[in-house]
């Protein structure tokens, strides 16, 4: 029976009023700051790619040594990517996301002071650590208060927040280094650093006094609105067959499988969110602000593409053809660029739809994993999938600044990227297929309550 059919606590056509009130208000407790907080970690994560514009020169970073900055960030945050998301599972999500943000915002700060290329891989190393669970945390949090009838919107809007960051951070990155360092013992990239270090412990002290773990603890809800959460909850898992254990998730093919779909989708958003900054100055742009600017326009696109998408995608309960034709468009943009190198318009133009796209690959395929996972096995489950799939932060860029230092050009880099993708949408369509997949993965049904809702 499909886990993506509406709960019954939510059928009938029409939510209930008290429904209504019960997910109206976690949304307005919840969202906000769990939007933020995702912002300020897209941001940090990714400011490392305007950092290098000015640091390169000061700290001698080549771009094979940059590639590998980026890419070992991924190392550490796969090592203790499963170990987290069990963490979080037990110890809950306020202790859990409190610990990981004050880390990383201080490790983003401490960043600022690196005098070489090896101080930086280190700790980009240790950023990675600091970060690991985040992403699959939030994902597993969600599971916790959302059923999946919601949980299309619900996760694209979150994930949205992402893009927000992305939007904002180029010009942003562009404003800190033009006006905020630029003496003697403050760089431009040194400034970057330090002031986007500071939101994250600030959102690190406030996460341990606004989250709640779970709703049944949620003195915020009425007795009835916490009985409308578990009431949809637990119809969901009773149509899941029984629990998994974290030996049983290990053994099970489709985690792997998923894994690599979210491996060849992650290689193509975090190609263009690294590089993007250097493969538009590498068109003849030289002004930090209007490279910020330039970078934060596929966002934007990918903001509006990310909304449709999900929207479609829940009315329509459909999310294996959503996504692969999503994957297969970034992909034909991406090949497209090296045909359009030297159009400064043409080539922003299918950076903007790639990016677009890729982004928006990431929100629909978040939708898939706990629909296909026992609920005991969730947070292990999401964690591996996560995992496998992050190894392309790994690869992508330590490989693009091999290829960028050996050529000399990006192009080649991201028609491999490409191809990834492509070869990703294929194992989905095939491997979904031939699973016991929830229907509704698959085939689109008319006349879906979800509209209503």
């Amino acid at each position: 029976m499909s886990q993506l059919n509406e709960p019954a606590a939510l059928s009938g056509g029409a939510i209930m009023q008290e429904d209504s009130a019960a997910y109206r208000k976690v949304i307005g407790r919840l969202m906000p700051f769990l939007l933020i907080a995702f912002m300020i970690n897209a941001i940090d994560r990714v400011n490392i790619s305007f950092a290098k514009l000015g640091m390169a020169h000061d700290i001698g970073l080549s771009d094979a040594a940059y590639g590998l900055s980026a890419a070992v960030f991924y190392l550490g945050y796969v090592l203790f990517e499963v170990p987290a998301n069990l963490y979080l599972q037990r110890a809950g999500a306020r202790a859990t996301l409190t610990r990981i943000m004050i880390l990383w915002g201080a490790v983003t700060m401490l960043t600022a002071f690196v005098k070489s290329p090896n101080q930086l891989i280190a700790m980009r190393f240790l950023l990675g650590i600091a970060e690991a669970g985040f992403l699959s945390g939030m994902i597993l949090y969600l599971s916790y208060w959302f059923p999946s009838a919601l949980r299309g919107r619900i996760t694209a809007a979150f994930l949205m927040s992402g893009v927000v960051a992305g939007i904002l951070s180029g010009p942003f990155a562009g404003w800190i280094m033009t006006h905020v360092g630029h003496d003697a013992w403050l760089r431009d990239w040194q400034a970057l650093f330090v002031v986007e270090g500071m939101p994250a412990v600030v959102m690190g002290v406030v996460a341990w006094f606004w989250l709640t773990d779970r709703p049944a603890r949620a003195q915020w809800l009425t007795d009835a609105q916490k009985q409308v959460i578990a009431a949809a909850l637990a119809a969901e898992h009773q149509q899941a067959a029984g629990h998994a254990s974290f030996a049983e998730v290990l053994r099970n093919p489709i985690v792997y499988v998923m894994g690599l779909v979210y491996f060849c989708i992650y290689g193509g958003s975090n190609t263009v969110s690294y590089w993007m900054p250097t493969l538009i100055r590498s068109m003849g742009i030289d002004n930090l602000s209007t490279i910020g600017a330039l970078a934060s326009l596929p966002y934007v696109v990918a903001l509006a593409g990310m909304y449709l998408l999900g929207r479609s995608s829940d009315r329509r309960q459909e999310r294996r053809w959503h996504l692969a034709l999503t994957m297969c468009a970034g992909a034909g943009c991406f090949i497209a660029l090296g045909f359009a190198r030297g159009h400064l318009a043409l080539s922003i133009a299918l950076m903007s739809v790639g990016c677009a796209a890729a982004l928006s690959a990431i929100s629909l395929f978040w939708t898939i994993p706990p629909a296909l996972l026992k609920p005991g096995g969730a947070a292990g489950g999401i964690a591996m999938i996560s995992s496998i799939g992050t190894t392309a932060g790994i690869v992508s860029p330590a490989a693009v600044g091999a290829i960028q230092s050996a050529t000399g050009s990006l192009y080649v880099a991201f028609d491999v990227m490409a191809f990834g993708l492509i070869g990703g949408a294929l194992v989905l369509l095939i491997a979904l297929r031939r699973t016991s997949a929830p229907a509704s993965l698959a085939v689109a049904p008319t006349g879906s309550p979800r509209e209503s809702a």
